[in-house]
């Protein structure tokens, strides 16, 4: 026979009612404990006491969100390397320089067609300063102190301007996106944000042919 609904959710709720009920009496015999301690004269021990407890947890709950914080960067690593994979090599001969080069800061990159959902596999994600430049056979992102960036023209879905990207929010049209497809099949949006913002037009109408993948702008170029 099938329980009840709300026979299963008592019984769910019960451990979690034990614990809290357990937690309160440990807390009250602490209390009644200090206050006869106190009042027998070891006012000062067990203030000390107290302190050293409050301190101890404090110290504990620090040290519990700094592992989970380093836990939880690890997992999103190893979730995105098979979604990332290999990126693309820059080829010897990348052709002529059609636009560019273009000075500016490199944001990151996000798994589209999320803002915020920044790629922290290898140092893709790394922020520097950077010069855009594009060529017959792709768009480079050469960057300063990390790996350059090379964008196949092919795997190319779009670009456009945007408020923000990888979870920095600049001024409306900001940022210039380049939405391209990995090797490995994922699309991402690349952010740039240039020194001259006048060259964004330029680059928007050069690939404004290009197949857009359907997901549409990111959150916060859609708000604009």
């Amino acid at each position: 026979m099938t329980p009840a609904p709300g026979a299963k959710r008592a019984g769910r709720t019960r451990p979690a009612r034990t614990r809290r009920g357990l937690i309160s009496g440990i807390l009250a015999i602490l209390v009644i404990a200090s206050v006869i301690a106190s009042l027998l004269g070891y006012g000062k021990i067990v203030f000390n006491a107290w302190f050293i407890g409050v301190v101890a947890l404090l110290a504990i709950g620090i040290l519990s969100v700094f592992y989970l914080l380093v836990t939880g960067s690890r997992k999103k690593i190893a979730a995105q390397a098979d979604l990332i994979g290999a990126l693309p090599t820059i080829p010897a001969d990348p052709g002529t320089v059609l636009r560019g080069p273009d000075t500016g800061l490199y944001l990151g990159s996000t798994v589209a067609p999320s803002w915020q959902n920044r790629v922290t596999v290898g140092d893709i994600g790394d922020r520097a300063s950077s010069v855009l430049t594009e060529f017959e056979t792709g768009i480079l992102i050469a960057r300063q102190g990390a790996s350059d960036i090379w964008i196949p023209r092919e795997s190319v879905t779009a670009v456009r301007t945007e408020r923000g990207i990888a979870g920095k929010v600049m001024t409306a049209d900001g940022v210039l996106a380049i939405r391209w497809v990995l090797p490995s099949g994922t699309e991402i949006d690349s952010g740039v944000r240039a020194d001259d913002k006048s060259i964004y037009p330029g680059w928007v109408n050069a690939f404004a042919g290009t197949h857009d993948s359907g997901h549409g702008p990111q959150g916060q170029g859609a708000q604009e």
